[in-house]
């Protein structure tokens, strides 16, 4: 007997929902002890409560995660895998955190108070078209609990992307989870609204509002009704209500097929006479032929509408655990034998029936040992986790099984490569060589491992890595071998063949003949305009950053970036084909060739300026000063002591740091300092901290900035801004000299800084002519920001500086003007004057009123300068 120990489920349903099983109750935060039989139960779990800072700035900003899991499409939307082993060693049962996630967009919020009302609908080809709400789905429909695995049809997609971009992102080898899922049978809620005789069809669709309509899909409707396909619609598990990211609260749940068939937070169930028509079961989850290239798929319809193409059933399939990737054995000092371990799994509710290992490359195989687990569950009788166990009849599986078999250590030193393939009760077996596909799914050949040998020492290296360019087949393909011959880039005496070369995709604009210095593309490398460059072409992602499926921080952190090897890597051809529309120009080549060298000088050179607009330099979190509950003085130490931050006057820098909860992920903004600009060794800045509320998300790059620990490394490029100020009235737009008498200057809260920069520079030239008014706009005393400064420089030269504070939710002591900055404040002290300019920074809507109101005034746009 096997004993509960700990179990605890946190409700997120009233106490009138919560489920009395008769011999365990599951209730919020309770700790309950019971002798069970022998059945492998979930492992230790740990709900995640922070919301990761790399979600904070996504639609995904009130999800919790668990760090550990690897992303594969940046930030978003969240698709993960967990790692490998750490999948293996957690047993049979995956707890929810690492349980593997495939989203396409945002998830949808569900709040506890609305799960109870939580309507699913039951329509279509039925006699008695039902609206169930979530109490009724438990209340009113017996409850089954089952060992169910879960497989993403992309798994291993990575070594077909490795072969030939598929339009797929990669999978490693981790795209599946085990749970035990509770709820209700999918035939019993179909039974209650009596399909009529010509439904064949059940269409399922989620809540998760996506570019093409809401996720759906269909399976057969004979198979819905089916106890032995043991379809349902679960709302926990492992014994937990559902998480966010699985479907919370209410999912269906196809055992056998491929998850894409399971519906995550199911709205409505609708009863055809044909297959789904739903933009996303018609695009996705297909094997195409395999001649189909990517070019004949996007020009050809047809292919998507072909049913026989469609992905249900799972295939076979197995993976190498252990020896994990690049994992090391020493034969002198390993004992007598190493014992291989790994996953297996069939679909359609077949058994696996055999793994086999060869170390021959195929000549010959041997019988690993298969662990069932989910037997086990056959043999109990009894609730757990609030429904009913009822396996015992069943012969169908639906679960992963374990296989090992001990090699002998010489066995190993004499092999190349370990092989496995797996085989289910209807002599299905994993072929030896890959069937490419457009999508690259279901990929299922022999999974090998690959054995290298250095002074004695064996390292063990699987086909791929899900996010780093590692594995034997990268190895493969970068020395030129052919993946495609069945011999693993090998070749047996057989004379060299040249491969079919694959059509590059052209990702130039046709007719576009402009070269873009540095200068230029530097100016625009913002998190408004984001260029950045592939191939040596410039590429404005300014109007793409609503409709990128990872949403625009995908775009914004490749800002100013060289980032080929990451877009070549994750994007398909047909995203590929997508990029004439967006391509600007070809980066000049003395340009580019600066861009890609890191350091133009060596670390221990003393440079007199620490800032480089051809290259990233690094500076070091110093000292974080609190100026206020959300706003902070962050200084920066620079390279050297001796070092001037080398920023013209009114002008920005970029800073770039790793997020602190993807390592792959950069986060970049431009920033003003308020420090002087001939101050050396370091340089200060203001920053309001935008933390996360109940209402909004939080401020991605300030946030992060404020959980930075003193000694972290910052990434500075620059200079970048098109405006200059020279000195003595003259300016610098855009590389053109002008001349003003005045300045008119508009900020509010923290775009002070590119106005204080300037102003500063002006008063502090007693030779200087040049006046200037600061309009300067906040909400409330405290939040003005430099404001001993401010008030200093009209105090000194109340002749040349005259500062306007004016406050929207000014308390009753403010002397000041009050309300914001509007149309009245503008014509008493920004009326048009001859030689002047008006100086704007500040919030994206005081900034385009501010336009309006100056240009009815009779302003020249060219007069406006915004930050």
């Amino acid at each position: 007997m096997a004993t509960i120990t700990e179990v605890r489920t946190e409700a997120l349903v009233p106490n009138d929902l919560i489920l009395k099983t008769g011999q365990i109750k599951i209730e919020s935060e309770e700790v309950f002890t019971k002798d069970l039989p022998n059945i492998p139960l979930p492992p230790p779990s740990k709900r995640p409560t922070e919301v990761l800072s790399v979600d904070k700035g996504t639609p995904d900003g009130h999800v919790p995660r668990d760090p550990r899991l690897i992303r594969l499409t940046g930030v978003h939307p969240f698709n993960v895998e967990p790692p490998l082993a750490d999948l293996y060693q957690e047993g049979f049962l995956t707890s929810p955190e690492l349980f593997y996630v495939r989203n396409h967009g945002p998830v949808p919020h569900v709040k506890d108070e609305d799960i109870p009302n939580w309507e699913i609908s039951i329509e279509g080809l039925v006699e008695k078209p039902l609206v169930l709400s979530f109490r009724q789905v438990l209340q009113q429909y017996d409850q089954i609990t089952a060992p169910i695995t879960l497989v993403c049809a992309g798994n291993r997609r990575k070594e077909q992307n490795i072969v030939r971009k598929t339009k797929g992102f990669s999978w490693g080898a981790a795209g599946l989870s085990t749970a035990l899922f509770t709820g209700p049978l999918l035939a019993d809620i179909l039974r209650s609204a009596k399909p009529l005789r010509k439904a064949k069809y059940v269409c399922m669709e989620g809540a998760d509002k996506l570019p093409n309509g809401h996720y759906g899909t269909s399976v057969k409707l004979n198979w819905a009704l089916d106890p032995n396909r043991g379809i349902m619609l679960a709302h926990k598990m492992n014994g937990e209500s559902l998480r966010p990211d699985h479907g919370r609260p209410l999912r269906a749940v196809v055992p056998g097929q491929i998850g894409g068939r399971s519906v995550k937070w199911l709205k409505r169930l609708i009863l055809t006479d044909v297959p789904s028509d739903n933009w996303y079961h018609i695009n996705d989850n297909r094997v195409l032929p395999t001649m189909v290239s990517p070019e004949m798929a996007s020009s050809d319809p047809n292919w998507w509408h072909d049913e026989r193409y469609a992905i249900y059933d799972l295939n076979t399939n197995s993976s190498v655990v252990y020896p994990q990737h690049n994992e090391t054995l020493d034969p002198s000092s390993a004992g007598p034998s190493y014992t291989v371990k790994g996953y297996a799994y069939a679909g359609g509710g077949r058994r696996v029936t055999r793994v086999e290992i060869s170390t021959d490359k195929g000549k010959s195989w041997k019988l690993a040992d298969i662990e069932y687990a989910e037997d086990k569950y056959r043999d109990f009788e009894g609730d757990l986790f609030g429904g009913n166990v009822d396996m015992y009849w069943r012969e169908t599986c639906f679960c992963w099984c374990f296989w090992s078999l001990s090699i002998p250590i010489p066995e190993l030193e004499s092999s190349d490569a370990i092989l496995v393939r797996a085989m289910d009760e209807a002599l299905s077996i994993q072929p030896r060589d890959m069937y490419w596909s457009v999508l690259g799914m279901m990929n299922n050949p022999w999974f090998r491992v690959a054995i290298t040998k250095e002074n004695g020492i064996l390292k063990f290296e699987h086909p791929t890595h899900p996010s780093m360019s590692t594995g034997w087949m990268e190895r493969v393909k970068k020395a030129g071998g052919d993946l495609t011959n069945g011999n693993w880039g090998e070749r047996h005496g057989e004379e060299p063949t040249e491969p079919e070369p694959v059509q590059e995709i052209n990702m130039k604009k046709g007719g576009l003949n402009k070269t873009i210095d540095l200068k230029e593309f530097t100016d625009n490398a913002t998190e408004e305009k984001p260029w950045f460059i592939v191939n040596g072409e410039v590429y404005d992602g300014t109007a793409f950053l609503e409709g990128h499926p990872g949403g625009a921080q995908s775009i914004i952190s490749s800002a100013g970036l060289d980032v080929s090897e990451d877009f070549l890597a994750i994007h398909s051809e047909t995203a590929k084909a997508m990029m004439p529309e967006y391509h600007i120009g070809t980066m000049d080549q003395s340009a580019l060739k600066a861009l890609k060298d890191d350091s133009s000088s060596s670390p221990d050179e003393i440079r007199p300026v620490f800032l480089q607009s051809r290259s990233w330099t690094k500076a070091t979190l110093k000292a974080k000063k609190e100026i206020s509950w959300d706003t902070r003085i962050f200084t920066l130490q620079l390279e050297h002591d001796d070092q001037t931050l080398g920023l013209p006057i009114g002008q920005h820098f970029m800073i770039k740091v790793q997020d602190p909860s993807s390592k792959n992920e950069a986060i970049i903004r431009s920033y003003t300092p308020i420090s002087e600009t001939n101050l050396k060794g370091t340089v200060e800045l203001l920053v309001k901290i935008y933390f996360e509320t109940p209402t909004t998300v939080g401020g991605k790059m300030t946030t992060a900035l404020e959980r930075l620990p003193l000694g972290s490394v910052v990434d500075c490029k620059g200079p970048t801004g098109r405006f200059e100020y020279l000195g003595d009235g003259r300016v610098l737009i855009s590389g053109k000299e002008r001349h003003v008498r005045s300045f008119k200057m508009i900020c509010g809260g923290t775009g002070i800084t590119p106005i204080y920069q300037v102003l500063r520079a002006v008063i502090q030239d007693r030779q200087d002519p040049t006046s200037c008014v600061v309009l300067n706009g906040n909400r409330q005393e405290e939040d003005i920001l430099c404001r001993s400064g401010l008030d200093s420089f009209a105090t000194s030269d109340s002749k040349r500086c005259n500062i306007i504070h004016t406050l929207s939710k000014a308390a009753d002591s403010w002397t000041g003007r009050r309300g914001r900055i509007g149309e009245e404040l503008l014509k008493e002290y920004v009326a048009p004057e001859e030689e002047s300019m008006v100086l704007i920074c500040g919030p994206p809507a005081m900034e385009k009123s501010a336009r309006e109101s100056l240009l009815k005034q009779g302003w020249k746009e060219s007069d406006l300068h915004f930050f």
